[in-house]
Protein backbone atom coordinates (compact mmCIF):
# COMPACT_ATOMS: atom_id res chain seq x y z
CA UNK A 1 0.00 0.00 0.00
CA UNK A 2 1.51 3.53 -1.16
CA UNK A 3 1.45 6.51 1.35
CA UNK A 4 -1.18 8.19 -0.70
CA UNK A 5 -3.06 5.18 0.42
CA UNK A 6 -2.08 5.35 3.92
CA UNK A 7 -3.58 9.07 4.22
CA UNK A 8 -6.26 8.89 1.77
CA UNK A 9 -8.80 9.57 4.35
CA UNK A 10 -9.45 12.67 6.08
CA UNK A 11 -8.99 11.48 9.53
CA UNK A 12 -5.64 10.31 8.39
CA UNK A 13 -4.63 13.05 6.54
CA UNK A 14 -4.93 15.26 10.00
CA UNK A 15 -3.09 12.74 12.00
CA UNK A 16 -0.18 13.34 9.54
CA UNK A 17 -0.30 16.94 9.85
CA UNK A 18 -0.49 16.77 13.75
CA UNK A 19 2.66 14.88 13.88
CA UNK A 20 4.85 16.55 11.73
CA UNK A 21 3.78 19.77 13.70
CA UNK A 22 4.26 17.84 17.24
CA UNK A 23 7.13 15.63 16.32
CA UNK A 24 9.12 18.64 15.27
CA UNK A 25 8.05 20.70 17.90
CA UNK A 26 8.99 18.13 20.14
CA UNK A 27 12.37 17.97 18.75
CA UNK A 28 13.54 21.38 19.32
CA UNK A 29 12.17 22.05 22.64
CA UNK A 30 14.09 18.25 23.14
CA UNK A 31 17.56 19.92 22.64
CA UNK A 32 16.99 22.55 25.87
CA UNK A 33 15.29 19.56 27.81
CA UNK A 34 18.95 17.58 27.32
CA UNK A 35 20.73 20.72 27.71
CA UNK A 36 19.25 21.47 31.56
CA UNK A 37 19.21 17.81 31.87
CA UNK A 38 15.39 18.13 32.36
CA UNK A 39 14.12 14.83 31.30
CA UNK A 40 12.79 14.02 34.74
CA UNK A 41 11.09 16.73 35.01
CA UNK A 42 8.98 16.47 31.62
CA UNK A 43 8.52 13.23 32.77
CA UNK A 44 6.69 13.59 35.82
CA UNK A 45 5.24 17.23 34.05
CA UNK A 46 2.93 15.06 32.70
CA UNK A 47 1.66 13.19 34.98
CA UNK A 48 1.33 16.83 37.39
CA UNK A 49 -1.16 17.89 35.02
CA UNK A 50 -3.40 15.18 35.98
CA UNK A 51 -5.17 17.21 38.54
CA UNK A 52 -6.13 20.25 35.79
CA UNK A 53 -7.68 17.34 33.43
CA UNK A 54 -9.94 15.69 36.32
CA UNK A 55 -10.78 19.61 37.24
CA UNK A 56 -11.82 19.86 33.03
CA UNK A 57 -13.68 16.41 32.94
CA UNK A 58 -15.54 17.52 36.34
CA UNK A 59 -16.43 20.63 35.23
CA UNK A 60 -17.09 19.88 31.44
CA UNK A 61 -14.35 21.36 29.46
CA UNK A 62 -11.52 20.82 27.32
CA UNK A 63 -8.97 18.46 29.15
CA UNK A 64 -5.99 19.90 27.51
CA UNK A 65 -6.87 23.52 28.66
CA UNK A 66 -7.03 21.94 31.93
CA UNK A 67 -4.08 20.40 32.05
CA UNK A 68 -2.20 23.62 30.56
CA UNK A 69 -3.78 25.57 33.57
CA UNK A 70 -2.54 22.93 35.71
CA UNK A 71 0.71 22.90 34.58
CA UNK A 72 1.56 26.44 34.72
CA UNK A 73 1.04 26.49 38.30
CA UNK A 74 2.68 23.24 39.08
CA UNK A 75 5.60 24.73 37.03
CA UNK A 76 5.83 28.06 39.05
CA UNK A 77 5.87 26.33 42.23
CA UNK A 78 8.82 24.20 41.16
CA UNK A 79 10.54 27.24 40.11
CA UNK A 80 9.96 29.17 43.28
CA UNK A 81 11.03 26.01 45.29
CA UNK A 82 14.01 25.64 43.06
CA UNK A 83 15.79 28.81 43.42
CA UNK A 84 15.41 28.25 47.61
CA UNK A 85 19.17 27.17 48.59
CA UNK A 86 17.67 24.58 51.33
CA UNK A 87 16.01 22.75 48.37
CA UNK A 88 17.55 21.26 45.00
CA UNK A 89 16.16 21.06 41.96
CA UNK A 90 15.37 17.40 42.23
CA UNK A 91 13.49 17.49 44.83
CA UNK A 92 11.90 20.54 44.78
CA UNK A 93 10.31 18.00 41.27
CA UNK A 94 9.44 14.79 43.03
CA UNK A 95 7.65 17.00 45.57
CA UNK A 96 5.81 19.12 43.76
CA UNK A 97 4.91 16.54 40.59
CA UNK A 98 4.19 13.61 42.52
CA UNK A 99 2.39 15.77 44.94
CA UNK A 100 0.12 16.94 41.99
CA UNK A 101 -0.60 13.60 40.55
CA UNK A 102 -1.73 12.08 44.01
CA UNK A 103 -3.87 15.24 44.17
CA UNK A 104 -5.48 14.51 40.83
CA UNK A 105 -6.01 10.51 42.35
CA UNK A 106 -7.82 12.36 45.06
CA UNK A 107 -10.13 14.41 43.38
CA UNK A 108 -10.82 11.13 40.75
CA UNK A 109 -11.64 9.23 43.73
CA UNK A 110 -13.52 11.54 45.64
CA UNK A 111 -16.07 11.89 42.48
CA UNK A 112 -18.61 9.15 42.95
CA UNK A 113 -19.80 7.81 39.73
CA UNK A 114 -16.81 9.42 37.64
CA UNK A 115 -16.72 7.44 34.35
CA UNK A 116 -14.80 9.95 31.83
CA UNK A 117 -12.78 7.95 30.11
CA UNK A 118 -9.02 9.65 30.12
CA UNK A 119 -7.38 6.58 28.07
CA UNK A 120 -6.74 9.16 25.37
CA UNK A 121 -4.65 11.78 27.74
CA UNK A 122 -2.77 9.42 29.18
CA UNK A 123 -1.56 7.01 25.88
CA UNK A 124 -2.75 9.87 23.13
CA UNK A 125 -5.11 9.60 20.20
CA UNK A 126 -3.98 10.79 17.37
CA UNK A 127 -6.57 9.57 14.51
CA UNK A 128 -9.31 11.13 15.95
CA UNK A 129 -7.90 15.13 16.36
CA UNK A 130 -9.96 17.64 15.06
CA UNK A 131 -9.30 20.86 12.81
CA UNK A 132 -9.62 22.25 16.16
CA UNK A 133 -6.67 20.11 17.57
CA UNK A 134 -4.27 21.13 14.32
CA UNK A 135 -4.94 25.17 14.78
CA UNK A 136 -3.81 24.66 18.59
CA UNK A 137 -0.99 22.74 17.81
CA UNK A 138 0.33 25.12 14.91
CA UNK A 139 -0.28 27.92 17.28
CA UNK A 140 1.06 26.85 20.47
CA UNK A 141 4.12 25.32 18.53
CA UNK A 142 4.71 29.02 16.83
CA UNK A 143 4.59 30.66 20.25
CA UNK A 144 7.01 27.72 21.43
CA UNK A 145 9.89 28.20 18.40
CA UNK A 146 9.42 31.80 18.45
CA UNK A 147 10.32 32.16 22.33
CA UNK A 148 13.14 30.01 22.35
CA UNK A 149 14.63 31.76 19.07
CA UNK A 150 14.15 35.01 20.57
CA UNK A 151 15.80 33.67 23.70
CA UNK A 152 18.89 31.51 22.08
CA UNK A 153 21.22 33.02 23.49
CA UNK A 154 20.16 33.55 27.26
CA UNK A 155 18.60 30.31 27.71
CA UNK A 156 21.90 28.55 26.39
CA UNK A 157 24.19 30.37 28.60
CA UNK A 158 21.99 29.86 31.26
CA UNK A 159 22.54 25.61 30.82
CA UNK A 160 25.94 26.31 30.44
CA UNK A 161 27.10 28.86 33.13
CA UNK A 162 24.50 30.29 35.59
CA UNK A 163 26.84 32.21 37.33
CA UNK A 164 27.57 33.94 34.14
CA UNK A 165 23.86 34.84 33.00
CA UNK A 166 23.16 36.46 36.22
CA UNK A 167 26.48 38.59 35.94
CA UNK A 168 25.22 39.77 32.75
CA UNK A 169 22.30 41.11 34.87
CA UNK A 170 19.43 38.79 33.41
CA UNK A 171 16.78 37.94 35.58
CA UNK A 172 18.09 34.12 36.30
CA UNK A 173 14.83 32.85 37.80
CA UNK A 174 12.50 34.50 34.88
CA UNK A 175 14.43 32.74 32.38
CA UNK A 176 14.21 29.53 33.94
CA UNK A 177 10.25 30.28 34.67
CA UNK A 178 10.16 30.45 30.86
CA UNK A 179 12.04 27.60 29.50
CA UNK A 180 9.77 25.12 32.18
CA UNK A 181 6.49 26.86 30.72
CA UNK A 182 7.81 26.07 26.82
CA UNK A 183 7.83 22.60 27.95
CA UNK A 184 5.05 22.36 29.76
CA UNK A 185 3.19 23.97 27.06
CA UNK A 186 5.09 20.93 24.31
CA UNK A 187 3.93 18.21 26.75
CA UNK A 188 0.40 19.72 26.78
CA UNK A 189 0.53 20.41 23.08
CA UNK A 190 1.64 16.56 22.38
CA UNK A 191 -0.76 14.42 24.61
CA UNK A 192 -3.34 14.43 21.35
CA UNK A 193 -0.72 12.64 19.86
CA UNK A 194 1.03 10.43 22.02
CA UNK A 195 -0.35 11.03 25.15
CA UNK A 196 1.40 12.21 28.91
CA UNK A 197 2.80 8.58 29.34
CA UNK A 198 5.05 8.92 25.89
CA UNK A 199 5.39 12.23 26.08
CA UNK A 200 9.00 12.58 27.63
CA UNK A 201 9.89 10.27 24.96
CA UNK A 202 8.90 11.92 21.72
CA UNK A 203 10.75 15.07 23.16
CA UNK A 204 13.79 13.31 24.19
CA UNK A 205 14.69 11.02 21.99
CA UNK A 206 15.06 12.92 19.06
CA UNK A 207 17.36 15.33 20.62
CA UNK A 208 19.51 12.36 21.55
CA UNK A 209 19.86 11.55 17.81
CA UNK A 210 20.58 14.75 16.77
CA UNK A 211 23.28 15.18 19.00
CA UNK A 212 25.23 11.74 17.96
CA UNK A 213 25.32 12.91 14.50
CA UNK A 214 26.28 16.78 15.21
CA UNK A 215 27.67 19.15 18.11
CA UNK A 216 26.56 22.70 16.87
CA UNK A 217 23.51 23.33 18.91
CA UNK A 218 21.62 25.21 15.78
CA UNK A 219 22.19 22.08 13.59
CA UNK A 220 21.28 19.76 16.85
CA UNK A 221 17.86 21.74 17.11
CA UNK A 222 16.97 21.60 13.32
CA UNK A 223 18.06 17.42 12.82
CA UNK A 224 16.05 16.97 16.06
CA UNK A 225 13.20 18.65 14.95
CA UNK A 226 13.14 16.79 11.65
CA UNK A 227 13.90 13.80 13.27
CA UNK A 228 10.87 14.60 15.85
CA UNK A 229 8.72 14.38 12.47
CA UNK A 230 10.05 11.84 10.57
CA UNK A 231 9.14 9.53 13.54
CA UNK A 232 5.66 11.11 13.35
CA UNK A 233 4.97 10.16 10.00
CA UNK A 234 6.49 7.25 9.77
CA UNK A 235 5.11 5.56 13.14
CA UNK A 236 1.90 7.13 11.58
CA UNK A 237 2.18 5.27 8.99
CA UNK A 238 3.02 1.99 10.19
CA UNK A 239 0.48 2.70 12.75
CA UNK A 240 -2.18 2.74 10.11
CA UNK A 241 -1.08 0.32 7.71
CA UNK A 242 -0.56 -2.65 10.52
CA UNK A 243 -3.61 -0.82 12.83
CA UNK A 244 -1.84 -0.68 16.32
CA UNK A 245 -1.44 1.60 18.86
CA UNK A 246 -0.34 5.14 16.97
CA UNK A 247 1.36 7.01 19.89
CA UNK A 248 3.58 4.15 21.13
CA UNK A 249 4.35 2.85 17.18
CA UNK A 250 5.60 6.82 16.76
CA UNK A 251 7.54 6.82 20.11
CA UNK A 252 9.06 2.93 19.12
CA UNK A 253 10.32 4.21 16.14
CA UNK A 254 12.09 7.14 17.69
CA UNK A 255 14.05 5.23 19.47
CA UNK A 256 14.56 3.03 16.91
CA UNK A 257 16.22 6.06 15.11
CA UNK A 258 18.02 6.70 18.33
CA UNK A 259 19.45 3.28 18.85
CA UNK A 260 20.76 2.94 15.09
CA UNK A 261 22.46 6.62 15.20
CA UNK A 262 23.94 5.26 18.31
CA UNK A 263 26.09 2.52 16.62
CA UNK A 264 26.71 4.16 13.50
CA UNK A 265 26.89 7.61 13.95
CA UNK A 266 30.46 9.08 12.74
CA UNK A 267 31.83 10.98 15.35
CA UNK A 268 29.67 9.28 18.57
CA UNK A 269 28.66 6.00 17.45
CA UNK A 270 29.98 3.14 18.87
CA UNK A 271 31.55 1.57 15.63
CA UNK A 272 33.34 4.99 15.65
CA UNK A 273 34.49 4.31 18.97
CA UNK A 274 36.77 0.84 18.27
CA UNK A 275 39.80 1.05 20.26
CA UNK A 276 43.47 1.47 18.46
CA UNK A 277 43.84 -2.61 19.05
CA UNK A 278 41.90 -3.50 16.51
CA UNK A 279 44.03 -1.34 13.96
CA UNK A 280 45.69 -3.78 11.91
CA UNK A 281 49.53 -4.42 13.20
CA UNK A 282 50.39 -4.76 9.53
CA UNK A 283 49.38 -0.76 8.99
CA UNK A 284 51.00 0.16 12.33
CA UNK A 285 53.89 -1.22 11.63
CA UNK A 286 54.10 0.04 7.91
CA UNK A 287 53.13 3.41 9.57
CA UNK A 288 55.73 3.48 11.66
CA UNK A 289 58.40 2.45 9.07
CA UNK A 290 57.58 5.04 7.03
CA UNK A 291 58.12 7.99 10.03
CA UNK A 292 62.25 8.04 9.82
CA UNK A 293 62.04 7.89 5.76
CA UNK A 294 59.62 10.90 5.36
CA UNK A 295 61.93 12.69 8.17
CA UNK A 296 65.03 11.75 6.59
Amino acid sequence: MSLLEVFGDSFARRALLEAVMVGGLCGAVGVHVLLRRLPFFTMALGHATFPGVVLAALLGISLFAGAAAFGAVVVVVVALLGARDRVDDTSAVGVTLSGAFALGVLLLSAQAGFSRDLTAYLVGSIITVQVGDLVTTALVGAAVLAALAALHKELVLGAFDRGGLAALGYPVLALDVVLLLLIEATVVTSIPAVGTILAVALIVAPAATARLWTERLRATMALAAVLGATSGVVGLAISLQWRVAAGATIVLVAAALFAVSLVVAPRHGLLARRPAALVPVAATTTAAGQGPTRAG
